[in-house]
C-alpha cells in the first residue's frame, strides 16, 4: 500500500528518548533563515496579484488584484537589505544557520547565493516557488521538487540536505520527496520537539520538526517590538533549557529577512543570540548536523514512531 499520512496523538509520550546531544548539551538550537523573496506569488510570475505575507501590510484582505508596488518593495527589502543584516549577525558570532531556500529566489540574487555558499550554511529546500503544494496535482508537485533541487544545485553548488514546504505539505509530499531521493530529512511537521522516524514506501524517513511559534512571524500581530519578541523566544529557550537537565530537546527559531531583517526587529535577534551564547551546554547547530546526529545516535530500526 502506498504511504498514507496518519495522525499520531501519542508521539514519544512521557518518556522521550535522550538525544545525547554533542558535549552533553541540554538543548540543540537551530536558526533558520527563510529565503523566499523573489519566489513569492506576483503579477510578473503569473499569479495576477502581489503576495504580502510577513510584511508591514501582512493580512490585507482581500489581496489587491494587480501589482501592489508597496508590497513588492517590502519583499525586495528582504533580499536587498534584510539578508545582509541577518548574515552579518550570525557571521560576527561565528554561528551556524540553516537556509530554507526557495530555489527561484536564489536564482534571482547571485550575490546572496555566493554569500550563502561561502559561509557554509546548510540548505533545506523550501520549494521551487512559494506556492501551496497541497493545491498541486501529484505530477505538478513531483516536477516542482525536481526543478527546485536542480536549481539549488546549480545556484549553490550543492544539493539540499532537507525539505520543507511553504504553506504546509500535501498528502503526497513526503512520499514524493522520498521518491526523489537525496534528502536526509524533511521538516514538514510542527507537533514535536525531537526528530523522529516514519516509514515511507518501506524506507525510513527522518522528520526534524519545525516551529511557527518560535518564529518572527509573531511580529505580525502578537509581539509589537524587539523586547517583546526577545522575551517570548527567550522564555521558550529558558524552559527547554531547564527541562534539558532531564529531557533534552531541540528548538527551531524561524526568521524572515523582510520581517526581522529590519533594524528595530533585528535588535531582538541580536539580544537572543548573545543571550543563548552565554550558556555553555547549548548546541547551536545546523539542521543537517542535528539530522546526522539523530540518524547516528537513534538509527531507523525498520519501524517508525508508533508504527
Amino acid at each position: 500500500m502506498s504511504y498514507q499520512v496518519k495522525r499520531d496523538y501519542i508521539g514519544y509520550g512521557g518518556n522521550p528518548p535522550d538525544p545525547k546531544w554533542p558535549g552533553g548539551a541540554r538543548l540543540a538550537v537551530n536558526f533558520v533563515i527563510n529565503y523566499e523573496e523573489g519566489s513569492e506569488p506576483s503579477v510578473q510570475d503569473g499569479e495576477g496579484y502581489t503576495e504580502n505575507g510577513h510584511t508591514e501590510s501582512h493580512g490585507t484582505t482581500p489581496v489587491p488584484k494587480g501589482r501592489d508596488l508597496a508590497a513588492e518593495g517590502m519583499f525586495e527589502y528582504g533580499s536587498r537589505v534584510g539578508f545582509w543584516r541577518l548574515h552579518r549577525l550570525f557571521q560576527e558570532r561565528g554561528l551556524p544557520v540553516t537556509i530554507f531556500a526557495c530555489a527561484l529566489a536564489l536564482e534571482r540574487n547571485p550575490e546572496a547565493a555566493a554569500a550563502i555558499r561561502d559561509a557554509g550554511y546548510d540548505i533545506c529546500c523550501h520549494g521551487w516557488r512559494w506556492v501551496k503544494h497541497y493545491e498541486l496535482t501529484e505530477a505538478e508537485e513531483r516536477e516542482h521538487i525536481a526543478r527546485a533541487v536542480t536549481s539549488l544545485e546549480r545556484t549553490l553548488g550543492q544539493k539540499p540536505d532537507g525539505w520543507y514546504c511553504r504553506y504546509g505539505p500535501s498528502v503526497n509530499t513526503r512520499r514524493l520527496v522520498t521518491e526523489h531521493g537525496g534528502f536526509l530529512y524533511d521538516s514538514d511537521y510542527y507537533g514535536e520537539e525531537l526528530p523522529f522516524w516514519v516509514t515511507v514506501e518501506g524506507q525510513g524517513r527522518l522528520v526534524v520538526p519545525y516551529s511557527l511559534t518560535n518564529n518572527d512571524g509573531k511580529y505580525n500581530g502578537v509581539t509589537g517590538n524587539a523586547d517583546q519578541w526577545f522575551a517570548f523566544v527567550r522564555d521558550a529557550f529558558d524552559m527547554l533549557y531547564a527541562e534539558g537537565a532531564h529531557t533534552p530537546k531541540m528548538m527551531s527559531v524561524g526568521l524572515h529577512m523582510r520581517l526581522i531583517g529590519h533594524p528595530a526587529r533585528a535588535a531582538g535577534l541580536q539580544r537572543l543570540l548573545d543571550y543563548m551564547m552565554q550558556r555553555r551546554d547549548v548546541w547551536i547547530a545546523k539542521r543537517v548536523d542535528i539530522a546526522k546526529h539523530w540518524a547516528a545516535t537513534h538509527p531507523y530500526t525498520g519501524r517508525g514512531l508508533n508504527e
